[in-house]
């Protein structure tokens, strides 16, 4: 976790820590949920994988447009940055199922 009043020694070291921050909070997140945002049980939403990571994107950047960018708000910037993480990996997961099917 980043600790404030750390000496970190470069940007580069920080860079590190807030990157290995967000993977263990996606980590975490996909063990106590499963792995609904990359296959999502369609009980109720019939969206797909990507675009239920869109509209969850969209309520996380919805919160910020209202509530501005403050420390109550840090939170929802790690959301984001998850998933954009977790669309990436879908899309990756698309196009290895595509190459697989051929």
């Amino acid at each position: 976790m980043v600790k404030i009043g750390h000496n970190y020694k470069n940007t580069e070291d920080l860079i590190k820590e807030v990157a290995r921050d967000v993977v263990m909070l996606l980590l975490e997140k996909n063990k106590a949920y499963g792995d609904t945002a990359n296959n999502p049980p369609q009980i109720f939403s019939k969206l797909s994988a990507r675009e239920g990571i869109l509209a969850r994107l969209d309520d996380k950047l919805s919160r910020v447009k209202n509530k501005g960018l403050t420390d109550k708000t840090e939170d929802t910037i790690d959301d984001i940055i998850g998933y954009l993480i977790l669309y990436k990996v879908q899309v990756i997961k698309e196009e290895l199922n595509k190459k697989k099917d051929k």
